[in-house]
């Protein structure tokens, strides 16, 4: 899956060229095609969307990230789903129940000051769902994710995943959002 997020930024920085150059010679026209546009944007949101789960995932051998969550983030958690069993079956069920690819987040409204469970189409990234959530745990449901190991079963990755979730990474942001 690396090989798609190199794609993304590679797509992008040579986006970020064309436009750098397009702007240099004062050519409008070559910077600002739609369909240029909406390809660098899907390459930037690609970008960012596997920035954060590439942090959000650790080694399986390594136990001690799939302890539950300390802090302030597993008392939100237990506040919010009830424990961190809660949590994780409302988002496997979301994530399973997403029609097509996309993304199963659990983020922090910062003005509400509480955790939600959110899903987003394609690459949208949380933050098109409101402009006050923080990305905490952000899991992949694009079948690329998931094929090669679990074909297209998707409930099957949701439910195996939470087995690399790096809690530590999503305690920091959800500690300095706060």
């Amino acid at each position: 899956m690396q090989i798609h997020h190199q794609t993304y930024v590679t797509n992008y920085n040579n986006a970020l060229e064309q436009l750098d150059q397009a702007v240099n010679k004062g050519d409008a026209s070559a910077s600002s095609s739609t369909a240029e546009v909406c390809f660098d944007f899907f390459s930037d949101l690609c970008h960012v969307n596997h920035s954060i789960f590439w942090k959000n995932l650790a080694p399986v051998n390594v136990t001690r990230w799939w302890r539950a969550p300390k802090g302030a983030l597993d008392g939100a958690i237990d506040t919010h789903f009830g424990s961190l069993e809660g949590l994780v079956k409302k988002m496997s069920a979301e994530g399973a129940a997403l029609q097509g690819s996309g993304w199963v987040w659990l983020g922090l409204d910062k003005e509400l000051k509480k955790l939600v469970v959110d899903t987003t189409a394609n690459q949208d990234p949380l933050v098109t769902k409101g402009g006050s959530l923080v990305p905490l745990v952000g899991i992949d449901v694009w079948e690329h994710a998931y094929y090669l190991q679990y074909k297209n079963v998707r409930p099957d990755y949701l439910k195996n995943v939470w087995k690399v979730i790096n809690w530590n990474y999503a305690g920091e942001v959800y500690e300095k959002e706060c």
